[in-house]
């Protein structure tokens, strides 16, 4: 019963856009799977006809994070169709910490599961890969959380924005494409697809086998964000963030209030 409160505090929290405590300070004991639990109930609270569960997205897939947060493999979240930004305007006066980072999305025509995926496997499953955006916002006061605290949250996940391309999975090396951020014409970030597991393709397969402890999988029609290739920026209202990815294009998000 505890789980299910838990997990409406923070249904709540993420629909209002009100910051809270985090949940480990009254509840110390809870534990990383606990929070899944309590992050899968959040999600479910919110599926509707017009809302959707539309597949997953990864966090903590910088190696270098794992390593400064003291874990040894990444976190995943629940995206939904409410989460999707259909024009390139984001409102912030819905967020609490709103934060940007460019990342690629993957959809997938054939199911994935089980725990000796491959990356051939991966491949041959996968549709098209998108540009994106994606927006995230800890609902915890001062963006201060302990991993159980980030899972219960749903991995931070707010917003996405994808591109209107869709490219060959084929089409280039997603490990060597490097993405350089803008925020208001000032460059702020840059990384390479290198940043997510080495390539981003890991990133899916550690996926498809941390979602089998649950008995579940990526299904045919999902899409994947397979994790920051660069670090988030802060954003607030009247900014401008142009992710550019060099002869892939580029992907912008106009920042209202």
């Amino acid at each position: 019963m505890k789980l299910v409160q838990l997990a409406k505090q923070v249904a709540d929290s993420q629909k209002r856009g009100l910051e809270m405590d985090k949940i480990t300070l009254s509840n110390p004991e809870l534990t990383v799977n606990q929070a899944y639990e309590i992050q899968k109930l959040s999600i479910n609270e919110t599926i509707t006809d017009k809302n959707k569960f539309i597949g997953w997205k990864m966090g903590l897939t910088s190696k270098a994070k794992q390593q400064q947060v003291g874990v040894k493999e990444a976190i995943y979240g629940r995206l939904t169709s409410s989460m999707e930004l259909q024009k390139p305007f984001l409102k912030v006066g819905e967020l609490i910490h709103p934060r940007v980072e460019p990342e690629f999305a993957f959809l997938f025509k054939e199911e994935l599961k089980g725990t000796n995926i491959t990356a051939k496997d991966v491949w041959r499953a996968v549709e098209c890969v998108f540009l994106a955006l994606e927006v995230i916002d800890s609902r915890y006061k001062n963006f201060s959380f302990t991993l159980t605290d980030v899972v219960a949250d749903n991995a931070s996940s707010a917003k996405i924005l994808l591109s209107n391309q869709a490219y060959s999975p084929y089409h280039t090396d997603w490990a060597q494409t490097e993405v350089k951020l803008y925020q208001n014409g000032e460059i702020r970030k840059k990384g390479r697809g290198e940043a997510v597991l080495d390539h981003p393709i890991h990133s899916i397969v550690e996926l498809v086998k941390m979602i089998d402890r649950e008995g579940l999988s990526i299904q045919s029609g999902m899409i994947v964000l397979v994790g920051g290739i660069t670090d988030a920026v802060s954003v607030q209202a009247d900014d401008e963030i142009v992710a550019d990815y060099g002869d892939l294009g580029k992907l912008s998000l106009h920042v209202t209030s």
